[in-house]
């Protein structure tokens, strides 16, 4: 690997974790130890993550975490970019680790059949099989599988609704299902099986895993897949995608969509122009003044840990100090 590349992680696991409040000081502590920057979501129901950094630092804390006999062996997805794709580290409580809103649903009690990215293409080009997408409205936008239904969800938790009025007809139809990682297929499925479907599928490790071990030629895969980092997508590759995003929705956008008249970077763009309340308006358009302040004075982002905000006050009194020491007028 080359010394200007970062790792990228992601991975899950559905493990109790009564104490989950208690980790996410050390946790943190560790990550921010080692120039580890991403989101990690701890909840009672098991742990959530994609993060970036150096290979010798994102070893580091996988065998922190995995030398944890409460999350053990966890399964890893690897990619790789230029730079790292998060401007800090984060490790959150939650509810649960990916949002459903259905707390009686849990994969520890069941879940559907994984499928390998190498059994997926014969199992999705069956006729009789329903392929799910079970991403959001806007993700599914950049790339899905041929042949995959679209829910029209705008958040998971308007996923069992979906289920209820369109899916309810079909549980005696094999139903194969999708998603970025993995992890909302685990709660999808759980989700039917509780509701009474007989055959349920999802892909193992999702799309990102599908990608990984499937060559170009032989993919069914269509277009790129959307990312929740300053990627915004991946290709076929697992490389950035050509995509940019609006950092007011947090919509995939494209160059023609800054050309549009509703674009204004950090602020609005054709997709959420139009449906920001005043109040919302304010805020993005105060967030990204003070990003293009920090630009021009040459300041780190305010997306800094505290302890990197903290070296880099140390640097800059430090300079000043220095530019005294040479010209005492000059403050």
């Amino acid at each position: 690997m080359s010394s200007e590349q970062y790792i990228i992680v992601a991975y899950y696991k559905f493990v109790p974790l009564p104490d989950f409040e208690e980790r996410r000081r050390p946790l943190l502590e560790v990550c921010e130890s080692h120039g580890v920057k991403g989101t990690i979501l701890l909840a009672a129901e098991g742990i959530n993550s994609t993060m970036s950094g150096t290979q010798e630092s994102i070893d580091a804390v996988l065998e922190y975490l995995q030398s944890d006999p409460a999350i053990g062996p966890l399964e890893v997805k690897y990619s790789r970019s230029d730079e790292i794709p998060f401007y800090r580290m984060k490790v959150r409580l939650k509810k649960e680790i990916v949002r459903l809103g259905k707390p009686e649903v849990n994969p520890n009690d069941q879940v559907g059949e994984h499928v390998s990215p190498e059994e997926w293409n014969q199992l999705i080009s069956d006729p009789d099989v329903v392929l799910v997408d079970t991403r959001n409205d806007y993700e599914i936008e950049i790339g899905s599988f041929k042949g995959a239904i679209n829910p029209n969800t705008k958040s998971f938790r308007e996923f069992p609704e979906y289920v209820e009025k369109e899916l309810a007809d079909k549980k005696d139809k094999p139903i194969a299902m999708f998603c970025t990682g993995g992890i909302r297929c685990e709660k999808s499925t759980s989700l039917l099986l509780k509701e009474g479907f007989k055959k349920v599928y999802h892909l193992k490790g999702g799309i990102l895993n599908y990608l990984e071990k499937i060559d170009a030629d032989q993919s069914m895969w269509e277009g790129d897949c959307f990312v929740f980092d300053n990627r915004v997508t991946v290709d076929h590759e697992l490389e950035p995608g050509d995509y940019d995003m609006c950092h007011a929705c947090r919509h995939a956008i494209t160059e023609e969509d800054k050309r549009s008249p509703h674009f204004q970077e950090g602020v609005s763009c054709p997709y959420c122009h139009d449906s920001l309340s005043d109040e919302q308006q304010a805020r993005v358009a105060q967030r990204q003044k003070q990003v293009e302040i920090s630009k021009k004075l040459d300041r780190k982002h305010i997306g800094m840990s505290e302890a990197d905000r903290a070296a880099w006050r140390a640097e800059k009194r430090e300079a000043q100090k220095k530019q005294t020491e040479r010209d005492p007028k000059s403050v």
